[in-house]
């Protein structure tokens, strides 16, 4: 690996390199984000090249990943004028060209959001936008809060819990009232569940398909696109359903969707649409939670202060968001030549934002590497920024602060019991596994 700095910046050792590129870098937080340390301070927009993956901007900084965010026209998410021909997910180079084989050239694999460039993701994303917006999930509030109260009293109880808070709770919360709202049968929700963890547990031994070689180059990119086409197999019967049998849910709005020319959109749309909700929907936010509760284990002061009052939620739930960043990075490619921060950056050149790095940014956050729930102002970027800003944050942040201000006022103690772990993936992702011991009243 050779790695290339701008003007008057130390070059990017190797081991910097790796660290944040390949995903086995992403186990060991404590090198992960001293790697990001280093790059903010030393070299914060430097390109490196790590065997087996194309040449790569490692973008550090939360300033420089603003003015990227801000230019779609010039940082192209799923390749502007040629759609398909960048992956804004960084890969190895032999899973590229497993995508490419599996879909004739293209490495849209999926026509998500994104994928999609504007004017594309523009008119894709306003299928669902007034739905996402606050003044719409409003009136879900009541359903939430009573799915929040169903989940605690399935899986905790008065007095000592010892679980895996992510595995036996954390996980469970989000994807229920994601697929509430959806309009997924509670029954299914066990088959959703364990795609999920397919589609993202791509570097995982414990989440590898049976129908996947492992330890092969191209393993992350088979087990993702083969639970994409059991994701369609699962969705192509609700798209037929809804279109049939109309319902007041969000399945029904995107299968009803229609393009400029008065036909439906092609069923690949409505897939993207759903395998967005029913992945990121809930993998993030429980990944969110769970790095809240840790946090308050280990500061019981600030634990206190948010049940004395909690109308500071809101506020932990930022703070939470900022510490977790659950979405890692997204890689942009440039469609011109473009200065950024004293740097050339080339027409073809691809990009990694690097959320994580941006969310202890000292420029941005004073004592960045202190988890404060007082932090004001807190502005973090784990939705993104941009035309590609998460477009179902207003879920997340109302899901999030009802199941806190149902769960934390009945928390008498939380003890951290045994080794945390971290899913190995340097897309999206966070704690996989966090003993407690948790004392309800």
């Amino acid at each position: 690996m050779v790695a290339v700095a701008p003007v008057n910046t130390r070059p990017i050792p190797d081991e910097i390199a790796c660290q944040v590129v390949l995903p086995e870098g992403h186990i060991d937080e404590d090198r992960l984000f001293a790697a990001y340390q280093w790059l903010r301070e030393n070299n914060p927009l430097g390109q490196v090249r790590v065997a087996g993956y194309d040449p790569v901007w490692l973008v550090a900084r939360h300033a420089d990943i603003m003015e990227i965010e801000r230019q779609p026209d010039i940082f192209t998410s799923g390749g502007g004028v040629q759609p398909g021909s960048h992956n804004p997910i960084l890969q190895n180079q032999a899973g590229d060209e497993f995508t490419k084989n599996l879909t004739g050239g293209s490495l849209r694999i999926l026509d998500a959001l994104p994928y999609l460039d504007p004017p594309e993701h523009t008119a894709v994303k306003d299928v669902a936008v007034e739905w996402f917006r606050p003044a719409n999930l409003k009136k879900w509030e009541d359903t939430i809060r009573e799915l929040a109260r169903e989940v605690i009293a399935r899986f905790l109880h008065p007095g000592e819990n010892n679980i895996d808070f992510v595995r036996e709770f954390a996980l469970f919360y989000p994807l229920h009232v994601i697929m509430t709202l959806f309009g997924v049968p509670e029954e299914d929700e066990p088959r959703m569940m364990a795609l999920s963890q397919e589609f993202f547990g791509t570097e995982d031994p414990e989440a590898r398909r049976e129908d996947v070689e492992a330890l092969t180059p191209e393993a992350a990119a088979q087990q993702w696109s083969a639970a994409i086409r059991d994701f369609y197999a699962y969705f192509d019967v609700l798209v037929e359903d809804r279109r049939k049998n109309p319902k007041d849910d969000l399945a029904t709005i995107i299968a009803l969707a229609k393009g400029e020319d008065g036909e439906y959109y092609p069923k690949g749309f409505a897939y993207g649409w759903f395998i967005a909700i029913a992945t990121a929907g809930h993998d993030t936010t429980s990944s969110t939670l769970s790095g809240a509760l840790e946090q308050l284990a280990l500061h019981p002061d600030q634990l206190k202060r948010v049940q004395d009052d909690l109308s500071l939620v809101p506020h932990l739930l930022n703070e939470a968001l900022r510490w977790a960043s659950p979405v890692k990075q997204f890689t942009r490619q440039a469609t011109e030549d473009y200065t950024l921060n004293g740097s050339e950056i080339k027409k073809g050149d691809r990009l990694m934002l690097l959320y994580q790095s941006a969310n202890r940014d000292a420029e941005v956050f004073d004592d960045p590497d202190t988890f404060r729930i007082d932090r004001r102002p807190n502005k973090h970027i784990a939705f993104g920024y941009g035309p590609h800003m998460c477009i179902g944050q207003h879920v997340a942040k109302l899901e999030l602060r009802i199941i806190l201000e149902e769960l934390l006022p009945r928390i008498g103690k939380i003890e951290l019991t045994g080794e945390r772990k971290v899913v190995q993936t340097n897309f999206v992702g966070g704690l996989k596994k966090l003993p407690v011991r948790l004392e309800l009243r």
